[in-house]
């Protein structure tokens, strides 16, 4: 219950269009696709592998946001609009990232190893950013709207521009 408190209050704080817990509650796809993440990974976990899938398609139906029931995402994750993001199923996410629109993290390999990124904490992703493969985007990092990002990106550093130019 913890985990759904913090992620109405994250919500309320990094989204300014949205004045209440209410209006959240009620109208944020984002936050639905996560708690309905949350879910779905308890029962991947539990080894119930299909019903975990049917319930993440079910999740992505209503939201627009697919998230695979594998992927760990951790507190406090905010997803803004929401539309058009994918996570993939070896994805990582920490705590406290903010996730823009059309935010692929997706995989390059086709076997089932670690093949999609791994988020840090204190990560802003804009809006269409693309994030591909088994690598890192350190904590408090940036990825620009738009960017192709392929390879680590160091903690506290920003990848702007369709070739994630770092700065």
């Amino acid at each position: 219950m913890a985990h759904f408190l913090e992620d109405i209050k994250a919500g309320i704080e990094r989204d300014p269009a949205t004045k209440t817990s209410f209006e959240l509650f009620f109208t944020s796809p984002g936050l639905h696709a996560i708690w309905n993440h949350r879910i779905a990974h308890f029962i991947w976990r539990i080894k119930l592998r299909t019903l975990s899938r049917v319930f993440a398609n079910v999740a992505k139906l209503i939201t627009g946001i697919e998230i695979h029931p594998g992927a760990t995402i951790g507190r406090r994750f905010v997803i803004d609009h929401g539309v058009g993001v994918v996570i993939g199923e070896t994805a990582i996410i920490g705590d406290d990232v903010m996730m823009y629109h059309g935010v692929t993290l997706g995989g390059v390999v086709n076997q089932a190893v670690k093949r999609h990124p791994t988020i840090g904490n204190n990560v802003v992703l804009g809006a269409n950013a693309i994030i591909l493969g088994d690598i890192t985007i350190g904590d408090g990092a940036k990825v620009g709207a738009g960017a192709i990002v392929v390879k680590d990106l160091p903690a506290g550093k920003v990848a702007v521009s369709p070739t994630a130019t770092v700065l």
